[in-house]
């Protein structure tokens, strides 16, 4: 390994539950900074060790580079180095990958999550040379994101492991929702590359097959309580782990009822703490939805007493389940 690979791997504090944050949008569309800045804190409160920006549930799709740039700033304010920023930065255009990658960099980000290539279908190769390319414009750590079911191509084992030999690549968020990937991968690419789940629903089994945490969708609406499970597993107090986890499967079910992030700014929405708002194409959720959404939250209130025996034993458990 190089001397840069040692000054960029082990990542020891990309694990746990980390937040996939959306952005808030004001009454005319416009990004709402000040209720983006309250959701920050409020997971920073609750003792996430990083936060994502300017992703999946951050609309990034339909988010300006200006205007992702402006989050990404925010973000870094708010934290002031209690928690690393980890700004989307994919495309499926290079060049254009390059760019928003050496803009988040510019604007203080910590590190950078980069999609697999969407639309183009690239093989493997070009895979490789997509994130080999972005990984020598920037003096930032990469996550790599493989999410086929958004992507249609994928990342094989194979080409993983090829670029995990790259310095700058310290990570994969693994949204396939293989529980059995940790267990395949960790031989090959030992314990300083960091293995994380991009499925909330199969989050908890990829854990316990060898992954280090979550880029989550769930953890935005229960923060606390996601800190609290993953805390009491990797503690070995798997039947408390069970049970957080299974109130924790109750939030995540309504969540992915329709496309993310429509339903998860409606929870967030019931706490006062944004609008529901979306960009077109995706609309606000159906009816059903929203009263599947409640109640999730309403049945996992009735399991408070569960998570208020693990959060007094010693875990932080603010920030969940009422309103601010």
């Amino acid at each position: 390994m190089s001397t840069t690979a040692i000054a960029t791997k082990p990542a020891t504090w990309l694990a746990g539950y980390i937040p996939d944050l959306p952005t808030p949008f004001g009454p005319k569309g416009e990004v709402d900074l000040n209720a983006f800045r309250g959701l920050c804190e409020r997971q920073i409160e609750a003792g996430v060790s990083a936060l994502v920006v300017c992703e999946t549930a951050g609309e990034a799709s339909t988010v300006s580079p200006a205007e992702q740039e402006a989050i990404i700033r925010t973000a870094v304010d708010v934290a002031r180095g209690r928690a690393r920023i980890i700004a989307g930065a994919g495309s499926n255009s290079t060049s254009q990958a390059i760019a928003l990658t050496q803009r988040a960099e510019a604007a203080g980000a910590d590190a950078v999550l980069s999609v697999v290539p969407y639309y183009n279908k690239p093989i493997q190769n070009g895979i490789y040379a997509h994130f080999r390319a972005i990984a020598g414009s920037t003096g930032l750590p990469m996550i790599l994101q493989d999410v086929p079911s958004r992507t249609v191509a994928g990342l094989t084992d194979d080409t993983i492991a090829r670029l995990a030999e790259l310095p700058r690549i310290i990570g994969l968020k693994d949204a396939t929702g293989d529980v059995t990937r940790p267990l395949r991968l960790r031989p090959r690419l030992g314990p300083s590359f960091r293995l994380l789940s991009g499925d909330d629903a199969t989050a908890f089994a990829f854990m316990t097959q060898g992954g280090d945490g979550c880029v989550s969708v769930t953890s935005n609406v229960v923060p606390g309580l996601c800190r609290a499970m993953f805390l009491q597993w990797r503690r070995g107090r798997m039947p408390s782990a069970q049970r957080l986890a299974a109130l924790v499967a109750r939030v995540t079910s309504a969540l992915l009822r329709e496309t993310n992030p429509a339903p998860l700014k409606y929870a967030l929405s019931r706490f006062g703490l944004m609008s529901p708002r979306v960009r077109l194409p995706l609309v606000e959720p159906t009816e059903a939805t929203r009263r599947e959404i409640e109640g999730a939250l309403a049945s996992v209130q009735l399991g408070y007493p569960d998570y208020m025996i693990a959060a007094a034993d010693g875990l932080n458990g603010r920030g969940d389940l009422v309103a601010r």
